[in-house]
């Protein structure tokens, strides 16, 4: 699939017109600051696989930055295909509340940082809003990815989808 193709025919329930809607955009801005981690989703020998990250994005929305150490089947399998999506949600503790479940499906190309200015930049960042990992996030034994998002599908009652693109995608 072509990072440009749409994720959906024309007889998906998206709600494309929120490409450039700011109630969306505001939507997914409070669910990715509200929630600390996410679902990242990678791909590795024809198999999917879902690691928990802490995360945090850029103002703009436009980017993700996480952390992993080197020794794991996350890195590897991010050194071999670039395109990942994360998964942020804010699940219930009561059954009742089912049909309050938000969630956000970022999708995009990650990016391993190299030590320097932008990986000084994107650490701040992360430690920023995970203080706690500062030690491991700085370790030469770390590595730190940047994901540029190319949309995010934002998702309630389990049905109802809207799209919001970033303004540097659009």
């Amino acid at each position: 699939m072509n990072a440009d193709e749409p994720l959906f025919d024309s007889n998906s329930n998206t709600d494309s017109g929120g490409a450039s809607n700011p109630a969306v955009r505001s939507l997914i801005e409070s669910l990715v600051n509200e929630q600390s981690y996410a679902v990242l989703c990678v791909q590795g020998g024809g198999q999917p696989y879902g690691a928990l990250v802490a995360f945090a994005f850029s103002g703009d929305l436009g980017h993700a930055v996480f952390a992993t150490p080197v020794t794991t089947r996350k890195y590897r399998l991010l050194r071999e295909c670039d395109r990942v999506s994360l998964v942020i949600d804010n699940r219930p503790t009561k059954a009742g509340e089912l049909m309050e479940v938000e969630a956000v499906t970022a999708t995009g190309r990650s990016q391993l940082i190299s030590r320097g200015r932008e990986f000084d930049q994107m650490s701040e960042l992360l430690i920023s809003r995970h203080p706690y990992l500062k030690s491991f996030v700085l370790a030469d034994t770390c590595a730190l990815f940047r994901v540029e998002i190319v949309r995010f599908l934002h998702v309630t009652r389990f049905q109802e989808v809207r799209q919001w693109i970033p303004t540097a995608h659009s």
